[in-house]
């Protein structure tokens, strides 16, 4: 097995989910806009006032951050389950676990850089600036990522389900849950002056520790999928 073969497998993967991603546009402003809207509307339930605003922004910016990837998490594998692509890759002789880890990657430039990108527009809605909106974006750089990984789980283990979306946010909400408090941690100990290195740390650390786990786990969850 060549390491150019495997390459342009895996740059294969990545470039056709997404041009499927951009020819089905409606699922890919779903999510957008989702993001979009739950972020702005914050602001003008709660009212104005600056300090209130910037008290909540971290915990509402990544509660969107976190819903978004949920809605478009469940979506990783079906279509090409259905269509009998995931059979395919399970049978070429490349590692699944990196045909695997290059559809995560597929899902996050759809539906997680967009959020990285718009988090300075809509952060300073809340009234954040400076280093605070460069810590929420390092933050959504680093979860974003882990919460794909994280979703891909779920979303392997529930392909062929009846009603998978909700069986999927059952599955990862919880392991979502570190994600959530390490990411809007780091924000709101910027905001108050802490400083966020902690919480940016730990971030870090559960990328880390899905980069390698996540993909193994799913790749097994496909396989049984696919044979069963």
């Amino acid at each position: 097995m060549s390491q150019a073969g495997l390459g342009g497998a895996v740059g294969a993967i990545v470039k056709r989910d997404l041009l499927l991603a951009f020819r089905r546009r409606a699922d890919l402003s779903t999510t957008v806009f989702f993001f979009i809207m739950v972020a702005s509307l914050f602001p003008l339930g709660v009212g104005p006032e600056p300090a209130v605003l910037r008290t909540i922004a971290p915990g509402v910016l990544w509660v969107a951050a976190l819903l978004s990837c949920l809605l478009s998490v469940g979506r990783v594998f079906t279509a090409d389950y259905q269509d009998g692509v995931l059979e395919q890759m399970v049978l070429i002789p490349h590692p699944l676990i990196v045909l695997v880890l290059a559809k995560v990657f597929a899902h996050w430039l759809v539906s997680g850089l967009p959020v990285v990108l718009l988090s300075f527009l809509l952060g300073l809605q809340f009234g954040l600036e400076g280093d605070a909106l460069a810590v929420l974006a390092l933050s959504l750089l680093l979860g974003t990522p882990t919460l794909s990984l994280i979703g891909s789980i779920g979303a392997a283990l529930t392909l062929g389900v009846r009603g998978s979306g909700m069986l999927v946010a059952l599955l990862v909400l919880p392991l979502f849950i570190p994600v959530l408090i390490f990411g809007a941690g780091a924000v709101s100990s910027t905001v108050s002056g802490i400083g966020a290195e902690a919480n940016l740390s730990l971030l870090g650390a559960c990328f880390m520790l899905a980069l390698p786990l996540a993909p193994w786990a799913t790749a097994a969850a496909v396989r049984i999928a696919v044979e069963s």
